[in-house]
């Protein structure tokens, strides 16, 4: 190729990569934090003009769009009172942090409309960059994209002792990067391969002024499915410091960092030399492999459909333009040459090993699914595991697909132990909740299941693929205590069970439980509220094989509205459904 040729395609994919942010013109916004003890939060409908001449509808916390950044302290008692001013059902999840399944936000946990949710628990977290976002199942793709979540950021007294950045808005910078697709009257499509607007912090066209020195820009990945490949402009190297769940033992030097959907990291990027010049953030989505949702293509056979038309797809872009300015007084000037001791479980104290394979209901070469984990599809009534409190697992993910799965996890925090027998890189072995997995590869890791135990709320494993999670590429587990005694998998036990008002339809006064034993024993029929409390006793006692009913009336009680589970327990076999009850 002639040296000419090799200038023109320079200079070509120059402007490419600068045309996305040539225009930049809003300047970036930091979100709101908010600290203490109380948190209060109002899920809300909003708009938000993207386009001139248009209003986007979306939703948010305690605003228009996304919501506040939450200022937690690690082993402080604090209260959530999450308010729900929409007219849909919805949750909240504190993704990453290591809460009480009843406290978790997940698909159960649901508040109703005009209803307060107000969980409290210690935070036990390292420090670290998380998350809050619904869970609804089958909403959670669209209250995400149409704006509800927001960061949370842990201190603790260990990263408190390193000199870090850490002025909020200063030097220390949130970034949220979601791609979202939008209709011709300007609206989000929630479901569309054509993602090819750059939101950061909920802002199109960003611009970020940064002062002359290192700065720490916690990244977040919060699109549906779409992966970012970051790196700056020209190739400029960073330092990652943190990962998921916490900081990592000594910072890794990096020119790319690849995070998808769900995933957070902590860099360090060292502007000292560069006052009065401007760089990019970009995404060398060029570079990512086939298969990944980002990359030039996915799938073969039962391709997404207009994945080929998005300009984002297999191409290098900016995401944030940065400017840089004066420096602040006492600016941090050095990175430091060790950060924290991560100690993973030794791999000898496992447990059990659990192997979790993912597969296409669509055939292995569809890329549009569904997919589902070990062939079965998300159910709200099927627990797939029971795992003991205090049990060290290895969790074996197998992808039989041909596109990348996030896996994410929901309660613990786990280390990599390997990628198709591989060892892992320097930046993927800190605490982690969310791992892409590749087509055809198998990643492994170590975690342990301790602090909280619950006979009946679970919590989720899932694809952090919006779309995949609702389409039922989901499962859920119970932590139980040494004494609650359970079978896996509710759909195989040799007892029926049933409400005439199926979740989530509500009722008032009374709901009809029907149950029928194929065998006789002993029976409990019991009525929890949603933080496990025992509000009711149905059955209690000895009973043949046969078909029975029984009601639960709520109408002069003092029980409010919300979600109540009924446990039957027959013998060893336990099966546990859900209704809504309004008062």
């Amino acid at each position: 190729m002639s040296k000419s040729i090799h200038l023109f395609l320079s200079i070509s994919a120059i402007y490419f990569l600068t045309s996305y942010s040539i225009n930049a013109q809003n300047k970036l916004p930091i979100p709101d934090t908010l600290s203490g003890n109380n948190f209060n939060l109002a899920i809300q409908n909003g708009s938000v003009s993207f386009y001139p001449g248009f209003q986007t509808k979306t939703m948010g916390v305690n605003g228009s769009l996304l919501g506040p950044t939450l200022i937690l302290k690690k082993g402080a008692q604090v209260q959530m009172n999450v308010k729900n001013n929409l007219t849909d059902t919805t949750t909240i999840h504190w993704h990453g942090m290591h809460v009480a399944p009843q406290n978790d936000g997940g698909p159960h946990t649901v508040i109703l409309p005009g209803t307060t949710w107000s969980p409290q628990f210690n935070v036990l977290d390292n420090a670290a960059t998380y998350w809050y976002h619904p869970h609804l199942h089958k909403k959670t793709a669209e209250h995400v994209t149409k704006g509800v979540a927001g960061f949370i950021i842990v201190r603790d007294e260990q990263e408190a002792t390193l000199k870090l950045p850490r002025k909020y808005g200063v030097d220390d910078f949130p970034i949220v990067v979601q791609s979202r697709a939008f209709d011709l009257a300007k609206q989000f499509i929630v479901r569309s391969e054509l993602d090819s607007v750059l939101l950061v912090n909920g802002t199109k066209n960003p611009y970020l002024q940064v002062p002359t020195q290192i700065v720490r820009l916690r990244l977040l990945n919060g699109s549906t499915e779409r992966t970012y490949n970051f790196g700056f402009f020209g190739n400029k190297s960073f330092y990652q410091i943190g990962g998921d769940g916490g900081l990592l033992n000594a910072p890794v030097l990096l020119t790319r960092l690849r995070l998808a959907p769900g995933e957070r990291a902590e860099i360090l990027v060292d502007f000292k030399s560069m006052q009065g010049q401007s760089t990019y953030l970009m995404s060398y989505a060029s570079e990512l492999p086939t298969g990944i949702i980002g990359s030039n293509s996915v799938g073969m056979g039962g391709s997404l459909p207009d994945y080929s038309n998005n300009k984002l797809n297999g191409a290098n872009f900016n995401i944030l333009k940065i400017d840089v300015i004066a420096p602040t007084l006492n600016p941090i000037t050095i990175i430091p040459s060790t950060l924290i001791s991560n100690s993973s479980f030794p791999v000898s104290t496992a447990n059990v090993t659990r192997v979790l394979t993912f597969t296409s209901i669509g055939g292995m070469m569809s890329a549009a699914g569904p997919f589902v984990i070990n062939g079965t599809s998300f159910s709200m009534d099927i627990i797939n595991y029971n795992i003991p409190l205090n049990n060290t697992e290895i969790w074996e993910l197998r992808n039989q697909t041909l596109i990348a799965h996030p896996f994410h996890i929901h309660d613990v925090q786990f280390y990599l132990l390997d990628r198709n027998g591989n060892q892992v890189p320097l930046n993927e072995r800190g605490r982690k909740d969310v791992v892409l997995v590749e087509p055809m590869e198998t990643v492994r890791f170590i975690t342990k299941f301790e602090d909280f135990a619950n006979s009946t709320v679970p919590f989720m494993y899932h694809c952090h693929l919006l779309t995949h999670e609702d389409d039922g590429m989901m499962g859920q587990f119970l932590v139980t205590s040494p004494t609650d005694v359970r079978e896996e998998n509710s759909s195989l036990l040799p007892i029926d069970f049933s409400l005439d008002q199926n979740y989530p339809n509500p009722f008032n006064p009374e709901t009809v439980i029907g149950f029928h034993l194929s065998i006789a024993g002993h029976v409990t029929l019991k009525v929890f509220d949603f933080l496990g409390k025992e509000v009711a006793t149905l059955v209690d006692g000895f009973m043949p094989a046969g078909s029975y009913r029984s009601s639960f009336s709520a109408l002069h009680s003092s029980l409010s509205s919300g979600v109540y589970l009924y446990q039957l327990k027959a013998g060893q076999f336990v099966s546990t459904k859900k209704s809504l009850f309004l008062k």
